[in-house]
């Protein structure tokens, strides 16, 4: 098996310098399977919505429950893998890991459209996990293995720049093909196979590229690489540089709060639509432009943090990232229109606050992670982002149906302010 290191000279995509070894090729073949990974990892709130809508009837009053309910499901199974996600990738390599989660996201979307009761949806979230945790351990492991050093921030920043892009193609044009589906004739059952299945698709076709393009191999020859134990505790083992410990708790919050957007904000937004008398494709529709309204603004925002985080110390970036987050997600108190023109102010600081935990956590855990126990630590990071999402959106969608529906942003924001702080301790004990 080939390696991923070699003595070959370096090169640039772009403002991006590479490691020795390689190819603008395989840059490129990684920014491509970043645009559509989160992409086709947060459809499944928009397909979600759709299905216990159209498909199952599911009351408007048991939305909330049901779909923080099967997050929580979703991330029990998550928490399991990720660490053998991991050891498989340090083992075996990126690109075959990586292939077979878009072939496992492919499909889950296949079979979604089919479930006839909710007991169903339990069941093809436990493929769509397998997706899941292939695809964002095999992400963030490559992500951290092509970068120079000086480069971490731009390449994480651009990463993050083209996932919320093939967010905002997925979730936007995608996911308002039910409305055009069902404006042109096809009942509302109908619309919903061919959406999902058009999904499906789009994540076969990235399979097959990604095992086309990313390059073959581990940083490590076979003689050099750790046992499977070693592997097995490693990822857990470097939480004792402080550094890797926040990146950790940075990622349990970041995967949290993705997780609310992309489930309670879609939510808030039909259902809203829904009570003011739309019909439900139109309210899915509403619920969908308020979410990538915030995906625009991280869009936007990810090329000016990107940047600045490879100028910066990376912890201090990390707190300045936590606290634009708690603005973001405390200021949805005051947000009482949930229509695109009332709630998009709202939403560009829900954006802005998301992206930059993101890009700040993936910058401080690549910058610490060894390169031989890389997809380990990958593995131990994305479990703490697992019990986030965990966490958050199982008593987010209790406070959702109980209380408000922006108490799970007010949740996430009051735990942005516990770890800003918690930042700056690391920051003025390293001095």
């Amino acid at each position: 098996m080939s390696d991923l290191t070699s003595t070959a000279p370096t090169v640039r995509l772009g403002p991006i310098q590479l490691v020795s070894g390689v190819t603008r090729w395989q840059a490129a073949t990684l920014l491509f399977s970043a645009f559509f990974s989160i992409g086709l990892m947060t459809f499944i709130a928009i397909g979600q919505t759709y299905i216990l809508n159209a498909h199952l009837g599911i009351p408007i009053d048991q939305q909330g429950t049901i779909s923080g309910n099967l997050v929580f499901w979703t991330e029990i199974i998550t928490l399991a893998l990720f660490i053998p996600a991991g050891i498989l990738i340090d083992r075996v390599g990126r690109r075959l890991i990586f292939a077979v989660g878009f072939l496992l996201l492919a499909l889950t979307y296949v079979l979604y459209p089919l479930a006839g009761s909710v007991d169903e949806l339990y069941f093809y979230r436990v493929i769509y996990a397998l997706g899941v945790v292939t695809v964002a351990t095999a992400l963030s492991t490559v992500m951290a293995d092509y970068p120079a050093e000086c480069s971490r921030g731009k390449l994480v920043a651009t990463v993050g720049f083209l996932s919320g892009f093939g967010i905002v193609f997925i979730n936007q044009f995608v996911g308002s093909l039910p409305k055009h589906l069902t404006a042109n004739g096809f009942d509302t059952i109908t619309a919903g196979y061919i959406t999902h299945y058009l999904v499906a698709g789009i994540a076969s076709v990235v399979a097959v590229l990604v095992w086309l393009g990313l390059q073959k191999g581990t940083p490590t020859h076979h003689s050099e690489r750790p046992s499977v134990r070693d592997l097995l505790t490693s990822g857990f083992a470097q939480a004792r540089n402080p550094r890797i410990f926040l990146a950790y708790l940075a990622a349990f919050i970041a995967r949290g709060d993705q997780a609310v957007n992309a489930t309670f904000l879609i939510l808030w937004g039909n259902l809203a639509a829904q009570a003011a008398g739309f019909d439900t494709a139109e309210a899915i529709k509403n619920g969908t432009i308020i979410f990538v309204l915030a995906q625009v603004a991280a869009l936007i925002w990810a090329p000016i943090m990107g940047p600045f985080m490879d100028r910066i110390n990376r912890v201090t970036g990390l707190a300045i990232a936590m606290a634009l987050a708690a603005i973001g997600n405390l200021a949805v108190i005051w947000m009482t229109d949930i229509t695109p023109s009332g709630a998009w102010f709202f939403c560009v600081l829900l954006g802005i606050g998301q992206i930059s935990v993101y890009l700040a956590s993936q910058s401080l855990v690549g910058q610490e992670a060894p390169p031989h126990q890389r997809g380990s630590v990958m593995g131990a990071f994305n479990v703490a982002g697992a019990i986030g999402i965990l966490i958050i959106t199982a008593i987010g969608g209790r406070l959702f149906d109980g209380i408000a529906s922006y108490a799970p942003f007010v949740l996430v924001g009051a735990i942005n302010v516990l770890l800003l702080g918690l930042c700056l301790v690391v920051r003025f004990n390293e001095k």
